[in-house]
């Protein structure tokens, strides 16, 4: 079995991606299922993780239309207002809806890098334990001791860190990044996408790039809590979805059949609890 576990979605006409501007001219336009299918085929990939891409309710519930309606989608990870008095029950609620897998704030975009850490967000994450749900963590390296901080609270949360937590890989600065995702990898409940590489690297990337950022993560989380995901069309802006499968299989191929399998999607398939 493969999954993509992290692709995108998005109707521009709906008006709350307020990161996707024209400036982003390749991928300032709609990706919808009917333009993913033909590119999973060829590759062989069978089901998806779909991820939000706005900071709304409105767009998880998009998400989750989608999700109805395509076979393909196994399950979506989706936003909720952390700072609302209802950020509880609209997990619970969304979470009825059976395709609902995770939750990811955009972290990333938060201009305060303890954000997660304020107390008032404690029955949030508690919700997501409570309700089985992922924790999908999009941060940058200066977010990491915070979400070391965090999963010191909340040890039985199942977290998937996003991007590798997008390391810069252009700049080809290890320190810092690579002591820290050592220590979040010590936690058995964390696993970490093996996605959205190619766009911290610069326009000139190659494989020999990203090498030393691969065999961190394979060397600190293992095979067995590695998840490949391609972050299209975001990935787009870089390489195309080919050239993705195709550098990862060449980064992956000393291991062995069965660590690759559940790198490309048993390791997704047992963390999103997909299919269950």
């Amino acid at each position: 079995m493969r999954i993509d576990a992290h692709q995108h979605f998005w109707a521009v006409e709906r008006g709350d991606y307020g990161w996707l501007t024209p400036e982003l001219a390749p991928i300032y336009r709609d990706f919808l299922p009917e333009d993913l299918a033909p590119i999973l085929e060829r590759h062989g990939i069978t089901g998806t993780v779909l991820v939000q891409a706005a900071p709304t309710v409105a767009e998880t519930e998009f998400m989750l239309s989608l999700a109805a309606k395509s076979a393909f989608i196994k399950g979506v990870v989706g936003w909720v207002d952390f700072e609302s008095d209802t950020a509880v029950d609209m997990i619970a609620s969304l979470a009825q809806s059976g395709k609902l897998v995770g939750i990811r704030p955009m972290i990333q975009d938060i201009e305060d890098t303890d954000w997660m850490l304020q107390d008032r967000f404690t029955p949030v994450f508690e919700a997501i334990i409570e309700n089985d749900l992922v924790f999908d963590a999009l941060t940058l390296p200066r977010h990491l001791p915070a979400l070391r901080k965090l999963l010191d609270r909340h040890p039985e949360m199942r977290v998937v860190i996003d991007h590798g937590s997008k390391p810069l890989i252009a700049d080809g600065i290890m320190a810092g990044w690579a002591e820290d995702m050592a220590a979040l990898a010590a936690r058995e409940n964390t696993c970490c996408k093996l996605s959205g590489l190619v766009t911290e690297a610069g326009e000139d990337w190659s494989a020999v790039d990203l090498k030393p950022y691969v065999d961190h993560l394979l060397n600190t989380f293992g095979p067995e809590r590695l998840i490949w995901g391609s972050d299209w069309p975001v990935c787009t802006l870089a390489a195309t979805y080919d050239h993705w499968v195709a550098t990862t299989q060449g980064l992956l191929a000393h291991l062995t059949q069965q660590e690759r399998d559940a790198i490309w999607g048993l390791n997704a398939q047992r963390v999103y609890k997909l299919g269950e």
